[in-house]
């Protein structure tokens, strides 16, 4: 291909904020409330609703930070449930993706008068549970809509509770994952019969497969983009460090537990993966998508959210979970979910319509699912029009072995964790330190975070 359209920016599955400004009614409400988060849209959503519409007194207030294309399918989810005999009245606020969304998240909490309900990370939930800043569900009043736990896979339910109560409910799981060129993979070997990328199995294996989509595109092998993303080589690590069957442990008051061992041994393969030869080691997050999308290159390892943005391409796409090369299957994720802010004295009807509009919004998911995201509710996952996505259904499985952020309060999405882990990361891979060194100042990393204070504990 002689060019390539434009790219995104990295980000942890939320698309990046388009250019927009605030409405003088957005301004009026939340202006004033600041918490350095810039207020993108605002105001009454529901199936007929007119932008200019005064406030309704009785919609369900909501908060989350999906911009672009995820928007849209937010918005669309919403009009879905927005009509009807049983339909919602929906106030909806977009805020700005990144750590100013957890401020504001937060600040509304504390003050006892948020939303009544808001998206949050999964990995996130160890720093707002612990504190009274999000209210529990009830489990029951949820069974009533058709929401249970046996509805969401063991993996990402358990990380939906503290000290055995259940806060947030899963939307999605949004995996880091693997995208190959069809005609690319095939050439090189890759393809098992059903046409879907074959089992690595070894570090070896995919080594090989990095060398084979090299010789098959003239180009690159897998391509790898974290010179300008901070999390970017947090995924990468975390997703290979659980393969092992090793844990990483960030005890309250610290030390940090981590299999010193494994973990060299995790970072000496990727420096052996990304070693300049067939698998370029300093690419940018921009430049690795490009040079996939451009053709050339034969594999991409990316978040799944980067599906609308690869099937614009026009390359024969394929995708699948993360590889197994070490010892268990294990994929790297996070999980939009759903959370119910603390409110000081929440309304009994409001927060019974606030469970209701949970569940329905989760019967909604296949919408979700066309951006690329895995839908967390199972029984839309078993539903046949699932199965005919593609290439989504292809690594559907990745739920099942799902691996997010150990759950302490400074850990999760946009957070100050990830970018403390990939520096040492990133370095080693630049070639600029030893895997050792490497390893030895992400403990050293974990431990000066394990000492400071929960700001709301």
């Amino acid at each position: 291909m002689s060019s390539s359209p434009p790219v995104p920016g990295p980000r942890p599955a939320c698309t990046p904020p388009p250019t927009a400004g605030v409405d003088r009614r957005g301004l009026l409400r939340y202006g004033a409330a600041g918490a350095g988060a810039a207020l993108l849209a605002s105001g009454p959503l529901t199936g007929c609703a007119s932008p200019a519409a005064s406030p309704d007194v009785s919609a369900l207030s909501v908060w989350d930070p999906f911009q672009g294309g995820d928007g849209m399918l937010m918005d669309d989810m919403i009009k879905a449930v927005s009509t009807g005999r049983d339909a919602f009245t929906v106030d909806r606020t977009i805020l700005e993706w990144g750590p100013s969304y957890y401020t504001k998240l937060a600040m509304s909490a504390a003050g006892g008068r948020a939303s009544d309900v808001a998206v949050l990370h999964l990995s996130r939930l160890a720093g707002y549970a612990p504190g009274g800043l999000l209210d529990p569900f009830d489990l029951d009043l949820l069974a009533e809509f058709g929401c249970a736990e046996a509805d969401f896979t063991a993996n990402v339910w358990k990380r939906t509770q503290h000290r055995g109560t259940v806060y947030a409910i899963p939307l999605d799981v949004h995996p880091f994952i693997v995208f190959y060129d069809r005609d690319a993979a095939d050439k090189a070997g890759l393809l098992d019969s059903s046409g879907e990328l074959a089992p690595m199995g070894s570090p070896e294996a995919l080594l090989d497969a990095g060398e084979a989509l090299a010789k098959a595109t003239g180009g690159a092998g897998i391509l790898f983009g974290h010179v300008n993303d901070p999390a970017q080589t947090w995924r990468l690590f975390a997703a290979l460090y659980a393969q092992t069957g090793a844990a990483f442990t960030l005890p309250e008051g610290g030390p940090a537990e981590i299999d010193i061992d494994a973990a060299n041994r995790v970072v000496t393969f990727m420096r052996r993966l990304f070693d300049g030869r067939t698998n370029p080691n300093n690419l940018d997050y921009y430049g690795s998508v490009a040079t996939f999308i451009g053709g050339r290159g034969g594999m991409a390892m990316l978040g799944e959210w980067e599906l609308p943005t690869l099937r614009k391409s026009g390359i024969p796409l394929g995708a699948a979970p993360f590889p197994q090369v070490f010892d268990r299957p294990a994929v790297y994720t996070d999980s939009h979910s759903f959370v119910l802010p603390h409110q000081a004295d929440p309304d009994p009807g409001r927060r019974r319509e606030a469970h209701r509009y949970v569940a329905q919004l989760l019967k909604q998911s296949l919408t979700w699912a066309s951006a690329g995201h895995i839908p967390a509710y199972q029984p839309v996952l078993a539903r046949p029009e699932y199965a005919k996505l593609r290439p989504q259904s292809s690594y559907a499985d990745a739920g099942e072995v799902a691996v997010l952020d150990p759950p302490n309060w400074f850990a999760g999405a946009a957070s100050n964790f990830q970018n403390r882990m990939c520096q040492p990361l990133q370095s080693a891979l630049l070639g600029n330190t030893s895997a050792e060194k490497a390893v030895r100042q992400m403990v050293r990393e974990a431990n000066t975070l394990l000492h400071q204070p929960n700001p709301v504990a």
